[in-house]
Order: C-alpha cells, then structure tokens, then sequence
C-alpha cells in the first residue's frame, strides 16, 4: 500500500473507530477485533478468524444506494447486512437469516435497542419445540440466550414485526439460513451495529 493509501485508510479508521484492522489489495478496511470482550458483566467470547470466511467478517466496502446514510439493507442472499455510510460506503456485516419456511422481507424501522435483552418464544416455536416452554415467561439475557448480546426491534405500520435484528452466541451460523425468520449477527458485530444504528432507522430487508 503506498502512502496516500495508507493515508486514506487511516482517515477512515478514525473516522470510524474500527479498532482492530488490516486492509486487503482492494482497498477494503476489515476489523480484526473478534477477541473476547467483558460487556456489562457478561465475558462475550471471542471468535476464531481462521474459521469464519473473509467474506463475513465486519469491513468498509464502496456501497452504492439511494439510500441516506444511517440506512441499513439486508440481503439475505448474499448473507450481508449494510449500514450505509456516507461518501458511497457501507460498513458491512456478516449475517445468519431464516431457514426455509421463515424467510422475511420488507421494509420496517428499528422501534427499540436493547442491551443482553430477554428473549421470549412465541407460541409456534413453542408448538414445534416443546422444550422451550420453560421460557413461555421470557429467557433472562446472558451468554446463552439466542438474542445475545444486543437486539434491535423491528416495526412497521402494522407494528411490530417480530423480527429482530440480533446477536448470537452461535457464530457458526453466519452465512447460513438456519433462523426462525431474526436476522443474527456475531456477538461483537451486533454490539457495533448497535452503537451506530439510531433508533428510527430505516431497515430494508431484500
């Protein structure tokens, strides 16, 4: 990388506070910060770089849209989530979205964050996995819940969807369909989708 790159790279990181990065030939930014991380009291556990693909780890890419910075796109096809960024950039994440039967898409806005929030099964998951009726009254958040370590409620004009945008202890799952419809992210990658992500924020799920 020559100087003026690398001098770009560096206005970008700070402008960003992407801690932890390397840069590939293509000019991408990629943060390598997947270490454990101590989060309200909770030891958040860290995340193996040689088993999870390039291609899902949380970078900078160029990003064309309409659409107005603070957006965030699904696209649940290609497994990525975009928080778009201003100058034709997205920081993007890699995702688990829905099995088949459970798909969603649309358009909705983030209504609530929550920080390690309660996680409570509907009746239908309930119907189909019995074992989870413990939890009928709400899971209390921690390292096993399967909203992990942030949640991001999506509503509509019909209210809420109940579909979350969320963390997950399971990091395995990135780039698979294996959800009951939410949209997952790596624990450490929900927790920086929720500091920059406004609560009103548009969603747009392709």
């Amino acid at each position: 990388m020559n100087a003026s790159k690398f001098a770009v790279a560096l206005t970008v990181l700070a402008g960003l506070g992407l801690a932890g990065c390397s840069t590939d030939l293509g000019g991408r930014v990629f943060s390598d910060n997947y270490a454990s991380v101590r989060d309200a009291g909770y030891q958040v556990p860290a995340v193996p770089l040689s088993k999870l693909p390039r291609q899902y780890q949380r970078q900078i890419v160029k990003y064309q849209t309409d659409e107005k910075p603070g957006t965030i796109i699904v696209d649940t096809n290609a497994k990525h989530l975009h928080l778009v960024l201003e100058d034709g950039k997205a920081m993007r994440y890699g995702i688990g979205v829905g099995r088949e039967g459970f798909e969603w898409k649309g358009t909705a806005r983030i209504a609530m964050k929550r920080e390690w929030p309660r996680w409570t099964p509907p009746a239908a998951m309930i119907k189909r996995q019995p074992e989870l009726a413990k939890w009928r009254g709400g899971q209390p958040g921690g390292l096993d819940n399967p909203l992990g370590a942030r949640a991001l409620y999506l509503f509509n004009s019909g209210g809420d969807t109940g579909y979350r945008l969320h963390g997950t202890p399971e990091w395995a799952s990135i780039g698979h369909a294996m959800s009951s419809g939410c949209i997952r992210l790596i624990n450490q990658d929900i927790i920086d989708l929720y500091n920059r992500a406004e609560n009103g924020a548009k969603v747009i799920v392709l």
